[in-house]
């Protein structure tokens, strides 16, 4: 797991924004995140504080003495004068012994409580003469009984706005019967259970909750079933065509080409791609940072040509890294003859960010970390101004730690991604409210005191964003919150605060990860294995917060998983289910290419309703949230990588538009900008290998980029 998703202590309060391109911790949010909240969200309707306890101590009623929080507290009371953790569970398995079974009807999959170790139900149902909830749980382990049956006690018989008012805070004193992973069950029963109150507010006010998010559930035979019509989008290349896997597959081995892809590719040319490597190895879709590693691995396997599917920035970094490696002559092909941009890239190469280097340069000493995705013009000349070092959104938060730690009163500055600038932030503010054991599990040399001092030395530029990442805004959020908050939540880092905050909450209690898109894939496929070693049935349900041309992969990882748990004893019934948090006004008219095979009345149908992500569609984006498809990236389509393998070798120069850029130029120090460009790449490289800065970049930083280590 990602550094920065283990980041659990509730956010600290927002400082009022600054005007200009760079913010000192502690850093408001960007002026596109003003909408957004760096406090903590729960799965509670309403924004206001948590009231403060009644007090049934001073002549109040009944109905306060039976506030569930007041219940709680009792409990916590209870359990805190017990002697040792040995009693506390004595005590739970005590409250389990007296715990009424829930009858089989109600066992049933729709009542399981995600998250939970064990198997825990949660049925319920509102008393419409009395309006109030009444609570019922069951779990196969006795210790999750014990805690189902403290928070029944609690809950049952409260009206729904007491539910939604418990703060996960009042359940910490009851955590120390047993593991995290199984305390986890407290706040994951109390999310379901004040899922079920919201909806007893809703239908009381008259309020019908809205469709669902559409999603693609994934059964345990590897059958795919849509729900929704972009969700059905998704789902039609899952199963490409054999025909063409097979053209490429005869192109790719006939020329030797290599194929690197990013994860966000058209599902069209993912599901291809997906198929095709069972035939011809040499096809790799991974996240921008290992795209690169992989075309040199392809060249070292006889590849005499690399295709790149990705954003232009992408095509230069393979090939400046195969040109270090020493394979000059192994041809790179981007799949486009116009500009494939990246509104980050774009956003490093502007004169605002020019500037912000040029404040950054002004103090001493100073990092500079620049997020990968940028072009290697962009990272030659911020090294020129200030040492550089790139980034991932997995290692980003440990880069800066270790800076900190490193080098003494260093100054650090990121960039491009504003949303990602703030949320690590927000994370070190919520680090420097952890113990020192806390923060020391995270990163040994630091401390509270360490974390707070490094806040105000904390800079990241606030203008540049993601377009897809943008999107997950005000209306998304709230509809998870409303209907999803008991799933699992996967959110890129690139994400806006209050959906990293909700997605950081829900970390909490086992249910959330927070990072780059290979730890969402990791995470997924982690749940899994942990459902298919239990084998129970279960209906596993993430909320795939980021770029949707993930689906691909996840599906391909996770029929992997079902398959090699398919030779095991008798299998249960296991789902996984994606969900796509698309805006309901990213519903386009668009009508889907082949459609005229169907139907008069079902291809009616499809042209009215349906998002078909692509180069030649709509891709689902709203200004209201739920962009879940990147423009740019399907910029890549499957006739353009057909187009460039069946002109290969190109020996009349006809695909020199395609070809990727080979940066002859200088810096304006005079030095070759595909090398100085390398160089901050080559620092991250170090440091993900030792965990520590080079020596050469903490001299840089200390002297300055002009002179050299003796």
């Amino acid at each position: 797991m990602d550094t920065a998703a283990s980041l659990l202590v509730p956010a600290a309060a927002s400082a009022k924004p600054r005007h200009g391109v760079f913010a000192v911790a502690p850093p408001p949010p960007p002026p596109r995140a003003l909408r957004s909240s760096f406090l903590a969200v729960r799965c509670a309707q309403s924004r206001a504080p948590t009231p403060p306890l009644p007090r049934a101590d001073d002549g109040a009623s009944e109905a306060a003495a039976a506030h569930p929080r007041l219940r709680l507290r009792r409990l916590a009371e209870e359990f805190r004068a017990l002697p040792s953790d040995a009693d506390r569970a004595r005590r739970l398995l005590s409250r389990a012994a007296a715990l009424p079974r829930l009858p089989e009807r109600d066992l049933s999959p729709g009542n399981r409580v995600m998250g939970c170790v064990a198997r825990v139900w949660l049925a319920s149902r509102v008393d419409a003469a009395a309006g109030r909830m009444r609570f019922a749980a069951d779990s196969d382990s006795e210790l999750s009984r014990g805690y189902c049956a403290c928070l029944v006690a609690a809950m049952d018989g409260a009206r729904p706005e007491e539910v939604l008012a418990v703060d996960p805070a009042d359940l910490t004193p009851l955590g120390g019967a047993a593991a995290p992973s199984r305390t986890n069950t407290w706040h994951n029963v109390l999310v379901a259970m004040q899922k079920r109150a919201r909806a007893a507010v809703a239908v009381r006010q008259g309020r019908h909750p809205g469709n669902p998010f559409p999603s693609l559930i994934i059964g345990r035979d590897g059958a795919v079933r849509a729900q929704g019509s972009y969700a059905e989008a998704q789902a039609m290349f899952l199963s490409p065509d054999e025909s063409k896997i097979s053209e490429l597959v005869s192109a790719l081995k006939e020329e030797k080409i290599g194929v690197v892809a990013h994860f966000y590719m058209d599902p069209e040319v993912q599901g291809i791609l997906t198929a095709a490597k069972k035939q011809w190895p040499h096809i790799h879709i991974s996240d921008s940072l290992v795209m690169a590693d992989s075309a040199v691995k392809m060249a070292e396997a006889g590849c005499d040509y690399i295709t790149v599917l990705g954003v232009d920035f992408m095509s230069e970094n393979v090939r400046a890294i195969l040109d270090q490696a020493g394979f000059n002559k192994v041809g790179v092909y981007r799949m486009s003859s116009e500009q494939i941009g990246c509104s980050l890239a774009d956003a490093a190469s502007s004169s605002e960010y020019t500037h912000f280097l040029r404040e950054a340069s002004k103090s001493h000493p100073s990092l500079h970390v620049i997020y990968i995705n940028t072009s290697l013009e962009t990272k030659a000349h911020a090294h020129e101004l200030v040492p550089t070092i790139t980034c991932t959104s997995s290692n980003v938060v440990p880069t800066i730690l270790q800076a900190f730690a490193q080098v003494p009163d260093i100054n650090v500055w990121y960039g491009p991604d504003s949303y990602m600038g703030a949320n690590i932030a927000d994370l070190f503010q919520r680090m420097a409210t952890m113990s020192d054991e806390e923060i020391a599990a995270i990163h040994p040399d630091h401390n509270r005191k360490s974390i707070s001092s490094l806040l105000p030395r904390l800079h990241y530029f606030q203008d540049g964003n993601c377009v897809v990442h943008d999107m997950f805004g005000h209306e998304v959020v709230e509809k998870i919150k409303e209907q999803y908050c008991d799933a699992f939540l996967t959110a890129h880092f690139e994400v806006p605060g209050e959906m990293f905050s909700l997605a950081i909450e829900a970390k909490k209690r086992g249910m959330g990860v927070v990072g780059s898109t290979q730890n969402i894939l990791d995470f997924i496929k982690d749940h899994l294995k942990g459902a298919l070693d239990r084998n129970v049935d279960d209906h596993l349900q993430f909320v795939l917060g980021t770029e949707s041309g993930m689906i691909t992969s996840i599906v391909a990882a996770v029929r992997e998983l079902f398959d090699s748990y398919s030779s095991s004893q008798e299998r249960a019934n296991i789902q996984v289910e994606i969900v796509f948090p698309v805006s309901s006004d990213a519903i386009s008219k668009t009508s889907i290419k082949g459609s005229h095979h169907l139907s008069p009345s079902v291809a009616s149908d499809l042209e009215n309703l349906i998002v078909v992500p692509g180069v030649t569609s709509a891709e689902g984006c709203s200004i209201h949230g739920g962009c879940a498809s990147c423009p740019y990236m399907k910029m890549n389509s499957l006739g353009s990588l057909l187009k460039v393998c069946h002109q290969l070798p190109d020996k009349d120069n006809r695909l020199s538009v395609y070809q990727a850029s080979r940066f002859n130029v200088k810096t304006s120090l005079g030095k070759s900008v595909a090398e100085v460009g390398c160089e901050p790449i080559l620092h991250m490289r170090h440091f993900q290998a030792t965990k520590r800065l080079s020596d050469k970049l903490v001299h840089q930083v200390i002297h300055g980029n002009g002179e050299e280590p003796s």
